[in-house]
């Protein structure tokens, strides 16, 4: 497996992205990577909230700072799964670039700020230039959000 982010391998223009560009010095610059746990392999990615992410409730993060996490690393597991079916590295050509279709979140419970965050990604669909994925972000082994989005693949 690659240790090479798979937002990295994203060209110039597809590298801007609030939440994971890697060309956006204001963004979040989450990083998204293949990993195997218990003989299963999803993605994951990590992110540690900052002062500024806080929510209505102290030392909570805000929840659309959630939403974000969970949808970038859903586009990115999505695409990462689509080269991979296809026996592709990321980045080569054609490009695969994913955008989201529908994102639902379930807000289990509030996520405290002070831990990093861990969230995974599994591609439990992919057909034609749609992928279905299943998210989670958990903190010290405490689940936090749920999640399930479709993306499309850009034409």
């Amino acid at each position: 497996m690659s240790k090479q982010a798979f937002q990295d391998s994203y060209p110039a223009e597809f590298s801007h992205c609030y939440g994971c560009g890697r060309d956006n010095p204001h963004g979040l610059q989450l990083k998204s990577y293949w990993h195997l746990s218990a003989d299963k392999e999803h993605t994951i990615a990590h992110f540690t909230p900052k002062p500024y992410h806080t929510g209505g409730v102290p030392d909570n993060a805000y929840g659309g700072l959630i939403a974000s996490l969970l949808d970038c690393h859903g586009t990115a597991s999505a695409a990462a799964a689509a080269y991979k079916a296809q026996g592709r590295d990321m980045g080569t050509a054609p490009i695969l670039r994913f955008v989201t279709a529908s994102l639902s979140v379930d807000f289990l419970r509030p996520t405290p700020m002070e831990n990093k965050l861990t969230i995974l990604g599994e591609v439990i669909q992919l057909e034609g230039r749609k992928a279905t994925v299943k998210l989670s972000l958990s903190t010290n082994d405490q689940l936090c959000a749920t999640g399930t989005m479709i993306a499309v693949a850009l034409k």
